[in-house]
């Protein structure tokens, strides 16, 4: 050992010596003929917030504590495990000599302790301001019961959400049983579309039937209206729709878009070149989308760390606190998220700043995968493939 670890142990060992010698014995002899059986409590602080416990049973009516301390030392003595209020507990100043008390069961703050000078001082500036306290108590006696009365009342809240959010779910699960009469009802729309490619009403009947095409139906069927049909403005609807839907479409460069983040931070496609990208198109208020959230933090957590980002784009402009909320609540602040920039003001609708408006997307929810080039390679929901499909194309992709 060199001469300077020789010197640096001599004064730990000093050090710790000094600590010990500084400590000294206490002793609490305690009175509690009530209490036989029970346990009594005992905590203390021996400084750097350390917490000595200690517990006695009862015998005979009599308890017992030892311990030591370096000086006087306040504490607490309780009749429970852990004191739950200022009422629960009898404060006392601890020094390192010989001490009596006798505990009250019934009201533990009229316990005694004698033997101890700073506790003596302690009880008597408790005296002081007694008076004080017991004015205090019509207050002390209606802030109970006001935040008694908050507890219930966010109680009731949180079950009203709850009860929401079931009702929600459950409503949403019902709209399955429209699915066969709707099936049926598309089937008469698209079989008039394909025997009357003349008529302004394929043309009226198209727009909401993009939803459910494929890039390549669509196309088949807008190409099969007459020129007439083509130059109407629902025909003129359809084209710009299919234009939108081809451009967020594989094979096809990804719009980059720069927006604001959930925290106020600008982030831009164009910063993740170089890394896979899933814009999942959502919503707070999409129930499916909300219900996939899991899976897709399995699939984020399973491809992050080799060049997988995930960038949400939410429906929720008109209610961002819905937004923020939900994202909170899914647990999906772990990728990064923006709002689609849908704006209206005055009833009148400003698209210029829509995300959705560039990838064509006219239901949630969508997903988009763009490779490090920034070329769409693969569209998932409306329009595209299913969540198999993408965990598929995702394993391929990470397993070159």
């Amino acid at each position: 050992m060199t001469t300077n670890n020789k010197i640096i142990a001599f004064i730990a060992l000093m050090a710790a010596t000094l600590t010990a010698s500084a400590q000294k014995k206490f002793v609490i002899k305690g009175q509690a003929p009530e209490l036989n059986g029970k346990y009594v409590h005992l905590s203390y602080g021996t400084g750097n917030d350390n917490q000595i416990k200690d517990s006695v049973v009862v015998a005979n009516g009599e308890f017992k504590f030892t311990g030591v301390v370096a000086g006087p030392t306040f504490g607490y003595i309780s009749l429970g495990g852990q004191a739950l209020s200022f009422d629960d507990v009898f404060s006392v100043v601890l020094e390192p000599t010989t001490m009596k008390m006798t505990l009250d069961r019934d009201n533990i703050n009229k316990s005694r302790l004698i033997g101890s000078k700073e506790n003596d001082k302690l009880k008597s500036l408790d005296e002081q301001k007694a008076p004080i306290n017991k004015a205090m108590e019509p207050l002390r006696a209606e802030y109970q019961k006001r935040n008694e009365d908050y507890t219930k009342a966010s109680k009731a809240l949180k079950e009203m959400e709850q009860k929401v959010e079931a009702m929600k779910i459950d409503n949403y699960a019902f709209r399955d049983k429209f699915e066969p009469f709707q099936k049926q009802q598309d089937a008469i729309e698209r079989d008039f579309i394909a025997k009357n490619p003349q008529s302004i009403v394929s043309a009226y009947l198209m727009r909401f039937k993009i939803s459910g095409m494929t890039l390549a139906e669509a196309e088949k069927v807008y190409n099969s209206f007459t020129s007439d049909v083509k130059k109407s403005s629902y025909g003129k609807e359809v084209f710009d729709e299919i234009n939108k839907m081809r451009s967020g479409s594989p094979g096809n460069p990804a719009y980059v878009f720069s927006k604001p983040d959930i925290d106020g931070k600008p982030l831009s496609l164009a910063d993740y070149r170089g890394k896979y990208v899933l814009l999942d198109f959502w919503a707070s208020w999409c129930v499916p989308c909300r219900q996939g959230n899991p899976h897709l933090i399995s699939v984020y957590n399973k491809y992050k760390d080799a060049g997988f980002e995930i960038i949400g784009i939410s429906d929720d402009d008109r209610n961002e606190a819905a937004w923020k909320k939900a994202v909170e609540q899914d647990q999906i602040q772990i990728w990064k998220h923006v709002l689609r920039g849908l704006k209206m003001e005055n009833n009148v609708i400003d698209r210029s700043q829509d995300i959705s408006e560039h990838y064509g997307i006219h239901t949630l929810p969508t997903k988009i995968l763009i490779d490090p080039q920034g070329i769409i390679i693969g569209r998932y929901g409306s329009g595209g493939g299913s969540d198999a499909d993408l965990d598929a194309k995702l394993n391929t992709v990470f397993s070159k």
